[in-house]
């Protein structure tokens, strides 16, 4: 959720000159940013359109030029972080090695990425069942995207239902929501071992009963 050189985090006072585009743009990213340092303070329940607007320096008006409400702006806020961390995924588990070394630098760069804003892991991790139906089928999307990510970079192998690969995101989902709960976010790499443990084990060990099943069937 960085603004970046193109769109200002903070617009010059007076007369600037910047496009409207540019203006909404840089009032939209603080917006988001400033609903998760208020999910994160506050919780979700708890925070308020006056809580957000207040940290990003706009009218309520300017809010309402944006979202229609608190659960919109909360999901944008989601979208957009998610977005950032899947692509971090992404570019980790297309680099060099393996199979097992890909999936260990793309767990090592989803973990650290977390551990980097504590209280916002919490707010996109946790906070997010606090916001409605909407939003955790917004979380199941986002699952069934990593589901797809491990499934397409996994090596060859018995192929194995979308359900499975699916599994695995939620089981590593679960692991990491219970430590944050328990411990903060603040040494989530520590969790990479079991993770990788976790995943490799899942998938290896459906591989070999998916090939068992076809030696039963023929």
């Amino acid at each position: 959720m960085s603004a970046s050189p193109e769109i200002p985090r903070r617009l010059p006072r007076g007369t600037h000159g910047l496009d409207r585009d540019v203006v909404e743009a840089s009032q939209r990213t603080r917006l988001l940013e400033a609903i998760g340092r208020a999910v994160a303070e506050r919780g979700y329940a708890g925070a308020t359109i006056d809580d957000v607007v207040r940290r990003a320096g706009v009218s309520k008006q300017t809010f309402y030029d944006q979202f229609a409400d608190k659960q919109e702006c909360f999901l944008a806020a989601y979208e957009t972080a998610s977005e950032e961390l899947l692509e971090r995924v992404r570019e980790a588990h297309a680099g060099e090695g393996d199979w097992l070394e890909r999936t260990r630098a793309g767990i090592a760069a989803y973990l650290r990425w977390l551990a980097a804003d504590p209280a916002l892991a919490r707010v996109f991790l946790i906070e997010v069942a606090a916001a409605g139906p909407r939003a955790l089928e917004r979380r199941e999307r986002l699952r069934d995207r990593y589901a797809e990510l491990i499934s397409e970079r996994r090596e060859n192998g018995a192929e194995l239902p979308f359900e499975v690969f699916h599994a695995v995101v939620a089981a590593v989902d679960d692991v990491v929501v219970r430590h944050i709960r328990e411990h903060g976010a603040e040494d989530l790499p520590e969790l990479e071992p079991v993770l990788l443990y976790l995943q490799t084990a899942l998938l290896t060990s459906s591989s070999s009963a998916g090939r068992a099943s076809a030696r039963r069937r023929s």
